[in-house]
């Protein structure tokens, strides 16, 4: 679904169909990346399948593909800059089939605000709430994506691991709002409380046994 979502955007601002490919098969090669379990090309279909029906209510789709594609396409667990690095690939990479720069810089502000979810533009709130979807899926669902969250930050033993899963569950818990739209809020942010929570008490249970 990306691949030929992402492409069609791309053929408004360039005909090189080489440079097309060439730009696709960066973003697959950077999601297809070992070491990926969550932050792959399934998630860049799920939330292009998220937002798509909501095209809509953005006034520019094509920025809002871009900042999907390019969102998580720098990713490394051991940094903490990984939102700022994607953001100013994508810029790059828009600058190279002259976008606008107006919306190059939209797009690098979406990217941008998936680092703290916090409430800003209405645009914005409908993509990082779509960004953390996840969170209100069934939940076998939400325990394969803790699953694999865990596996992607592997290389940290259970007693480091665990103290930082806390802090960031109980930051979305204490979140006056988990989702800022209310699309999101309506269709998930109930099942995604329950979820937090249950995995904040399995998490509980797992330390004591350490």
């Amino acid at each position: 679904m990306m691949k030929e979502v992402y492409q069609t955007s791309l053929r408004k601002f360039t005909s090189d169909e080489q440079q097309i490919s060439s730009m696709w098969k960066e973003i697959e090669r950077c999601y297809c990346k070992k070491g990926r379990y969550y932050h792959t090309l399934t998630h860049l279909n799920n939330l292009t399948h998220e937002l798509q029906p909501l095209k809509d209510q953005f006034s520019h789709w094509d920025t809002v593909v871009m900042a999907i594609a390019y969102h998580d396409i720098i990713y490394n667990p051991l940094k903490s800059n990984n939102e700022e690095k994607s953001a100013d690939l994508a810029v790059k990479r828009l600058e190279s089939i002259s976008y606008p720069t107006d919306l190059a810089t939209l797009c690098k502000q979406m990217i941008l605000a998936t680092k703290s979810h916090e409430a800003g533009h209405p645009e914005i709130n409908l993509f990082t709430d779509a960004d953390l979807s996840i969170l209100g899926s069934e939940p076998e669902v939400y325990k394969n994506y803790t699953a694999q969250i865990r596996k992607e930050y592997k290389i940290y033993p259970d007693m480091l691991y665990y103290p930082g899963r806390k802090k960031v569950l109980r930051h979305f818990l204490e979140m006056e709002r988990i989702y800022q739209s209310e699309h999101f809020y309506n269709q998930y942010e109930t099942k995604a409380r329950l979820n937090l929570n249950r995995e904040l008490k399995e998490i509980e249970n797992k330390q004591s046994r350490i």
